[in-house]
């Protein structure tokens, strides 16, 4: 099928494809300047603040009305701060603490970071309600398990992002947290009981006023047994637009996702989301390249041609977007990285310590051995971005040393010889979501056998405080939380 040049321009309008590199391929340029509405910034893309404001800079070069976006939620989820780790705790943390002043001042001290590097729109905070502690890609993204507090902290980061000049994006609607399943793998389903609840956070920040929604790859049976939320006219155009009144932006998770992917292809899930109330279409955090960005434009085109999609639709979509880059803007300019001492605030108010010995186990006074449990994370979270206590503790107790382990190397032998050579000297065993990995519980309760008088660091959800002599909970597992953490092992504990 031959398809228009301005058709194509049309789908080009919608997408906002990631790329590989420091700067932008040539591809990018050129399809910027035929009229892509901009990009999508993962950690592969990030240096440092300079090289985001002349990447940024460059890629407006070629479309000034470009949007940029990145997913940036700070915590667990950074691309700013993947090298490093993040300073800001995320979003359960800020929960835990429940100053909604507090959140609404990381939000923004995040939001004009990266309106300095010619960030435009982030896809953050979650409005997920994360009421199953089981489940596999929430977690510490949300702010808490209860709808109440969500929403009032999901409105606060929305105004404070959005007072800096970013776009705020509220996910993943319907709502996330109540699953079981990762739907980069699979389809979640919501069910009925959750489904009013899930929604509560996104009536309160679409009263806030926030700018865009990303759509969830979820299936909800209650409005639409057949078809996943991304996918959904009856999610996105009756609950969402109509019901809800939202009148900004809807983009959608990453469509190479195999909840929507599996069954319709790349680029057919790209334009069935479009037909179904999508206005753009994110891809290209697994799928980068220039024949990917090129499918999905061409299925797109293709589908109006066809008339599956209306041309009205994609008009109407590209429009939305066109509008919303032009309200965004952008002040571009360099900036340097900051010590944000918000974020290192935040992440002290929001440890929590459980005594469990009459001992004197803290403070830690000798260079102690840290013990990390490190179990596999889910795609959302960069692989390489550092974490862990052992690193800030080295820097106040010199000596410090590290072993961390991963499921497969955590066995029986092993854990003896760290018994062994850690005899005499203080033990930190840091653990992450125990309760959902069993060969942390096992490995954990292996070295506590040996040494109970041992300090426990929990930088996941802290569904259980039984173990160790010392339980600490730092609800994140940034770089801020760790040393939070850090401070409190050793007696240094700083106040606000």
């Amino acid at each position: 099928m031959r398809l228009s040049g301005d058709l194509l321009r049309l789908a080009d309008a919608v997408l906002l494809p990631g790329f590989a590199g420091l700067t932008p391929p040539d591809w990018i340029r050129r399809r910027l300047g035929h009229g892509l509405a901009g990009v999508v910034l993962f950690s592969r893309n990030i240096a440092d603040p300079a090289q985001v404001a002349r990447l940024t800079a460059a890629l407006r070069a070629e479309n000034p009305a470009a949007l940029v976006a990145t997913d940036e939620e700070s915590g667990e989820v950074t691309r700013l701060e993947a090298a490093t780790g993040s300073s800001r705790p995320g979003s359960y943390a800020l929960g835990v603490v429940d100053d909604v002043t507090l959140t609404e001042e990381l939000a923004r001290d995040l939001g004009r970071e990266l309106a300095a590097a010619g960030i435009t729109l982030n896809f953050a905070p979650s409005a997920d309600v994360n009421s199953n502690p089981d489940n596999p890609v929430i977690g510490l993204r949300a702010f808490g398990a209860a709808p109440d507090l969500v929403s009032r902290h999901v409105r606060a980061f929305v105004r404070g992002l959005q007072s800096a000049g970013v776009a705020a994006c509220v996910k993943h609607f319907p709502g996330h947290g109540g699953t079981s399943v990762d739907s980069h793998h699979g389809v979640p389903v919501v069910s009925l009981a959750g489904v009013e609840a899930a929604l509560r956070p996104f009536r309160e920040a679409i009263a806030e006023g926030v700018l865009t929604v990303m759509t969830g790859h979820l299936l909800v049976p209650t409005y639409d047994p057949g078809l996943p939320a991304t996918l959904s006219p009856k999610l996105l155009t009756g609950l969402l637009r109509e019901e809800l009144g939202f009148d900004g932006v809807i983009v959608t998770d990453a469509i190479e996702m195999a909840a929507v992917s599996a069954a319709y292809g790349i680029g057919g899930a790209a334009a069935r989301a479009v037909a179904a109330g999508a206005d753009a279409v994110c891809l290209g955090g697994e799928r980068s390249d220039e024949a990917t960005a090129a499918e999905v434009r061409d299925a797109i085109a293709a589908a109006v041609a066809e008339g599956v999609l209306p041309e009205e639709r994609l008009a109407d979509a590209a429009r939305r977007v066109r509008e919303l880059a032009v309200r965004t803007g952008s002040s571009g300019g360099t900036t340097t990285r900051r010590d944000a001492p918000v974020g290192l605030a935040a992440a002290r108010r929001a440890v929590r310590v459980t005594r469990r010995s009459a001992g004197p186990v803290l403070p830690v006074t000798a260079a102690p051995h840290v013990v990390e449990l490190a179990p596999e994370m889910n795609l959302a979270i960069d692989r390489g971005t550092p974490w862990g206590v052992a690193a800030p503790l080295a820097a106040l107790l010199p000596g410090t040393t590290v072993t961390r382990l991963t499921a497969a190397e955590a066995t029986g032998p092993a854990l003896e010889r760290l018994v062994r050579a850690g005899h005499g000297r203080p033990l930190v065993i840091v653990v992450r979501d125990v309760h959902r990995h069993p060969w942390q519980d096992q490995a954990a309760r292996h070295l506590l056998s040996a040494r109970p008088g041992a300090v426990v660091v929990e930088m996941g959800l802290p569904e259980r405080s039984d173990l160790g002599a010392v339980h600490i909970a730092t609800y994140g597992s940034a770089e801020v939380c760790g040393r939070a953490a850090a401070e409190v092992i050793a007696g240094r504990a700083a106040t606000g």
